[in-house]
């Protein structure tokens, strides 16, 4: 059937729609505190719908439907995991960043171990952030070219553009709000997806249910003890939390939403809360890709790879309107994942290299030089979003594997210095080199799945970390930040 007029006026209002809401916040950005931390006045709710979004891309969207119509359900374990992560944050470690006028989650680092580790964990989050952002942006040129038939580079090219304008305007302040509108927009939209899929099996839900659930579709728990499963219980839950414990304690991507609230207990909240709202989320994408199962009965090879499926569905069958709707809503989670990126990876360029260098600056100097931090961003992005047109299987599994090989070596680092006073800067580094190529081996060596990786990752950096700490001797400096930082 394909899109028409209506579709296109509808992408196109929404484009033009959510950019100039985006640029309204532009004269507000006097400070990088505004820049980066919007003032520190955005309300939890306003922060956990932004939580949500800053981890929902069009891998999201796209993939979890392809990866239900393949096996099952039980990729929601994971999410549980993501739930139970959330917890352990809030008093594990949230409270060390409201001591004090953080900006950036490695400051912490330096605060515990010292300018070194600070720059060494930064610099690991601003790689590892770039490449998995680069699989991200690629994933929005599939939705785009099937809905547009434009070349996926240009698709590319169209949203990094359009997503640059109001997050290099705006700050931090604009890619919140939009989030929160574009949030709105794209689980809206699912849910209208849904809606209409069962209209269009014969025999509406109790018919999808009835062939869905003897062919194991319906399946939440797995409780085998298989280690090499990666979509088990036990994968699940615990990898989930220790992934989730990394991605939203240690991320800047994450971390610098926390910081924006205007105090600890609003920050807990919006975290946890923003927890409920992705085990909704999850689940209303994997429904959808058990429905589209039903409805085609054919194996995900027929449309090339299972990323295909559900974008090629709201083209093909939608009717129109609702399809325009669709193709909105899974630009909406591009363009707020994009946002996210953009911002803290030039926050962290920005206060945890340059400044450090040049902390004499003054802030107009530091704007200009903070927006010119985006756009660059927005050119490595779009580069790396180019290269990973060759990569191969489904997306959202490509974008988790690279995530979590660095997540493993930041949190122990991270643990090391919350939770011990022994650990200095020479163990921790040691233990997070020890991680990066415990996790770099996992990946490209063996066929451990994903969701191990941060486990592993964050035991070997925390107990390599702790041994070569005690073989080695503090500087005084590192013995006064460790009895300074108040640790047990």
């Amino acid at each position: 059937m394909g899109l028409n007029r209506f579709d296109f006026a509808i992408i196109a209002l929404y484009l033009a729609g959510i950019t100039a809401f985006g640029l309204r916040f532009r004269k507000k950005q006097r400070t990088l505190r505004d820049y980066f931390l919007a003032g520190r006045g955005i309300p939890w709710w306003a922060i956990a719908l932004s939580i949500v979004a800053a981890e929902t891309s069009t891998l999201t969207i796209i993939s979890i439907p392809g990866l239900a119509y393949d096996s099952n359900l039980t990729f929601l374990q994971v999410v549980m995991g993501y739930v139970v992560g959330r917890i352990v944050i809030s008093f594990v470690l949230l409270p060390h960043y409201f001591r004090g006028d953080l900006y950036t989650a490695y400051e912490l680092i330096e605060r515990r171990f010292g300018r070194g580790l600070r720059s060494f964990t930064a610099g690991l989050f601003l790689l590892t952030r770039a490449a998995a952002e680069g699989v991200r942006v690629y994933a929005v040129s599939i939705v785009v070219s099937i809905a547009l038939g434009t070349g996926q580079i240009l698709s590319i090219a169209i949203i990094t553009a359009l997503t640059l304008i109001y997050t290099f305007e705006g700050g931090l302040a604009a890619v919140i709000w939009t989030d929160v509108v574009q949030t709105a927009i794209y689980v809206g939209g699912t849910l209208v997806g849904l809606f209409s899929i069962a209209h269009l099996v014969p025999g509406g839900w109790p018919a999808i249910r009835a062939a869905a659930a003897p062919a194991g579709k319906l399946q939440i728990f797995d409780f085998h003890a298989n280690f090499l499963a990666p979509y088990t219980f036990w994968a699940g839950v615990i990898g989930g939390t220790f992934f989730t414990v990394a991605s939203h304690g240690t991320d800047q991507l994450i971390v610098q939403r926390l910081l924006a609230a205007p105090g600890q207990k609003q920050s807990r909240t919006a975290l946890i809360s923003s927890g409920v709202a992705i085990l909704f989320q999850f689940a209303l994408f994997l429904i959808v890709g058990v429905m589209l199962w039903a409805y085609y009965r054919v194996p995900s090879a027929a449309f090339g790879r299972a990323d295909r499926i559900y974008p090629t569905f709201i083209v093909n069958k939608m009717p129109h309107g609702i399809s325009g709707l669709l193709i909105a809503a899974i630009l909406a989670a591009a363009k707020s994942n994009l946002s996210a990126a953009l911002n803290s990876l030039s926050s962290s360029a920005i206060l945890d290299f340059y400044e450090r260098f040049r902390p004499r600056l003054d802030e107009p100097t530091k704007m200009r030089l903070s927006r010119l931090a985006t756009l660059v961003w927005a050119m490595v992005l779009f580069g790396l979003a180019l290269i990973a047109l060759r990569k191969a299987g489904r997306v959202v599994e490509v974008g988790l594997q690279i995530a979590s090989v660095a997540y493993g070596a930041l949190l122990g680092a991270f643990l090391l210095g919350v939770l011990t006073r022994r650990a200095n800067q020479t163990g921790a580094a040691l233990g997070m080199i020890c991680g990066l190529i415990a996790e770099l081996y996992l990946w490209l060596g063996t066929q451990v799945p994903w969701t191990w990786w941060v486990l592993i990752g964050t035991s070997v950096t925390f107990g390599m970390g702790w041994i070569a700490s005690g073989l080695t001797s503090q500087t005084p400096a590192e013995r006064d930040l460790s009895s300074s930082s108040g640790h047990s």
